[in-house]
């Protein structure tokens, strides 16, 4: 739990603050889960803070939830079309992905069970970031990769927005396809 409370310091993703009036805070949740290797022994238990979303309120605590995923049938296409021609695949897992992303909303939490500040029991955590559990959190990542790729000339598929395609030239060719 003290690695995870780490990480979202070290990101930047709050700040501790007095709730202005007139808001609300988001209460949190520690959601524990434990790691195996593949002969079945315990590698680590893992400790994720996420927020209550199901706590928010359209319209006060978020606007806009939709993010575009690609479709399984699209990925079993590409896996086909690099096998069939002998492209290289490369499959990635963003850690922390949801850390990473500004939230145009203005969020407030509760402080961490048991992890409350003893001189600051009274203040709560502004959200510079999104968090785990928000409703809006997928849609921020989404525009933050969108930003990142496009300053990479990737263009958006326009019938696959999970999918994006950067063309060099006739024989470089390169797919990004986000789930």
């Amino acid at each position: 739990m003290k690695e995870e409370l780490e990480s979202i310091e070290r990101n930047g993703t709050w700040e501790l603050v007095k709730l202005p009036k007139g808001k609300k805070a988001i209460g949190v949740k520690w959601v524990y889960k434990v790691k195996h290797k593949p002969n079945g022994k315990i590698a680590k238990y893992k400790a994720r803070l996420v927020a209550k979303g199901f706590l928010q309120n359209e319209g006060i605590d978020y606007n806009e939830v939709f993010a575009p995923v690609a479709r399984l049938e699209t990925m079993r296409m590409i896996v086909a079309a690099a096998s069939n021609r002998g492209w290289p695949l490369y499959q990635m897992d963003v850690k922390s992905a949801f850390l990473n992303d500004y939230l145009e909303e203005e969020v407030y939490i509760l402080q961490p069970p048991c992890f409350e500040k003893e001189k600051h029991k009274d203040k709560v955590y502004w959200l510079r970031k999104a968090l785990n559990g928000l409703k809006q959190s997928p849609r921020a990542w989404n525009m933050r990769i969108d930003g990142v790729l496009a300053k990479q000339k990737f263009s958006k598929c326009k019938s696959e927005h999970g999918v994006y395609v950067r063309a060099d030239c006739s024989t470089n060719l390169l797919l990004v396809y986000l789930y």
